[in-house]
């Protein structure tokens, strides 16, 4: 026998395990290997550091303001003076002193763009907050008392689920008769939390039976207690995943209203109202509507890109389901 297997210090050795690896660490290992999900998180933050700068950005930087309209400006393009807005209406197009062309007003593009991602980012950040504490507290309510708390509130998530999204949006915006950004975030928030609360719902009615909530019980612990210390950490993920995938349809959806007239009201502007006011002259002044359309595309590609890859790290075997 040899002197190692006698050896109580060796042997305690041998029981030594790797040293603990925190399940999230594993989950940003797992991210930081999606190149798509880095490059979407990537130009999302950049996109943040801009709105967030824009007072500071747009009249030092590049020397304009948002607001200001040019109508009967001139500036220097190639050596001779052009209007920023022609006798015809027509509005100069991208040029030196306006990079992506001026509105029908005279106003900098680019600016407008730069304050409009300001106000998507605002109203699809708080609209997805509104949603997710609506979703969260339905969700928890319903999975995890069930009988007849759970019937009521299911079946009116059904009701709500039943209607259109916009259509929704479009019937609660005519009756708050809004416009204002506050306005626009409670729609958001009061027509995608009936998602959430499904997701929740079917993660506590799983999580409620496992050994360690039978455990809490045993121990003495209240319902609240388990709810908030037991099941909401490991509700983490999945609430992670859907506001993130959430913002991108609350881009789209605010966009969606104001272009219909019923979302954020001009002067302040908003990528979708940048649309629709520039919707009548497409065919000659084609840079109103593309660049905040553009905007619009590649935010919500990226925040999808940063969904997907949050889905694929925290659960690694979800994208093999999806594919098959």
């Amino acid at each position: 026998m040899s002197a190692t297997a006698l050896d109580p210090g060796s042997a305690a050795a041998e029981q030594v395990v790797a040293p603990f690896r925190s399940p999230w660490r594993d989950t940003l290992r797992r991210f930081g290997q999606d190149r798509w999900a880095l490059a979407g998180l990537v130009f999302l933050l950049a996109l943040h550091l801009l709105a967030l700068g824009a007072p500071w950005f747009v009249p030092h930087v590049l020397g304009q303001d948002a607001f200001r309209q040019h109508m009967m400006d001139k500036i220097t393009v190639a050596g001779r003076p052009v209007d920023v807005v022609s006798e015809d209406g027509l509005p100069i197009g991208p040029s030196p002193g306006f990079p992506l062309g001026a509105d029908l007003s005279g106003r900098d593009v680019l600016s407008r763009v730069i304050y409009g991602a300001r106000v998507s980012l605002l109203v699809s950040l708080l609209g997805t907050a509104l949603a997710l504490a609506l979703g969260l507290v339905v969700g928890l309510i319903s999975g995890f008392y069930r009988g007849i708390a759970d019937t009521i509130l299911s079946r009116f998530v059904d009701a709500m689920m039943a209607i259109p999204i916009l259509l929704l949006a479009i019937a609660l915006a005519s009756v708050l008769r809004g416009g204002s950004v506050w306005i626009v975030i409670l729609i958001l928030g009061l027509v995608n939390w009936t998602y959430l609360a499904r997701i929740i719902r079917a993660e506590v009615l799983s999580l409620r039976e496992r050994d360690f909530v039978e455990a809490a019980r045993a121990v003495g612990a209240g319902d609240a207690a388990i709810l908030f210390r037991h099941l909401m950490p490991n509700l983490v993920g999945p609430v992670i995943v859907f506001a993130t995938l959430s913002m991108a349809g609350n881009i789209l959806l605010e966009s969606a209203l104001s272009f219909l007239g019923v979302g954020i009201q001009p002067p302040v502007p908003s990528w979708g109202n940048m649309i629709q006011e520039g919707m009548s002259f497409y065919n000659v002044a084609w840079w109103i509507t593309l660049f905040p359309g553009l905007a619009i595309l590649l935010t919500v590609v990226s925040f999808n890109l940063v969904g997907d890859g949050l889905r694929d790290a925290i659960e690694p075997g979800s994208r093999d389901r999806r594919m098959s």
